[in-house]
């Protein structure tokens, strides 16, 4: 005898495989979605900590602007005293060179043999005008300053005849620059 079995056996297979594919389609869904969750969780996390973070290191930075403007402002009161410090400085040398410059001159002039009738400094220039009783002296006079550590560049601008009383004697003008002679490095006695 002959069964014929009437049952749809190749749908019903088709539908169990469609429905096993769903299901695992389903399944790897839901686990993607489950890790891309679980990412989500630890990316929130992250931000959140680096937002406190970021809070916490704005709050610092604020507390120390007032210390940093202080810094600042000492910065400039220290530029603004040490250029005080220097125009200070300057001007006591300044001050003292004219003495020194005046002493120099004094020191180098033979009265027997030579006058100054003017002499006028300007900053770092010095003129001399004097009368002498010949070139020799005078050259004399000009070699005394060269030897002077204030006066440089002694040049003699004018030199002519001049009559005074009857006698012939040099008129005389020169010009020199004056400036402080640098400071002396001190030594070291002591081998190191």
């Amino acid at each position: 005898m002959l069964k014929i079995n009437l049952l749809p056996v190749r749908q019903l297979k088709r539908k169990a495989k469609a429905k096993k594919q769903l299901t695992l389609t389903f399944l790897f869904f839901l686990l993607l979605i489950a890790m891309l969750s679980a990412v989500g969780f630890i990316q929130a996390q992250k931000v959140g900590s680096l937002q406190t973070e970021i809070t916490q290191l704005t709050s610092e930075k604020n507390s120390y602007s007032k210390t940093l403007r202080d810094i600042a402002t000492l910065k400039k009161d220290k530029v603004e005293v040490e250029r005080k410090t220097k125009i200070i400085n300057k001007l006591k040398s300044n001050s003292t060179l004219t003495v020194r410059v005046l002493d120099e001159v004094a020191k180098r002039i033979d009265n027997q043999r030579l006058w100054l009738t003017s002499l006028h400094q300007q900053q770092s220039s010095l003129r001399l005008s004097g009368i002498a009783l010949d070139n020799q002296t005078i050259a004399q006079f000009m070699d005394g300053l060269k030897e002077s550590p204030f006066i440089t560049g002694v040049t003699l601008t004018n030199s002519s005849l001049k009559i005074i009383s009857g006698k012939n004697l040099k008129n005389f003008d020169l010009k020199c620059s004056v400036a402080q002679p640098a400071p002396a490095e001190p030594e070291n006695s002591e081998p190191q």
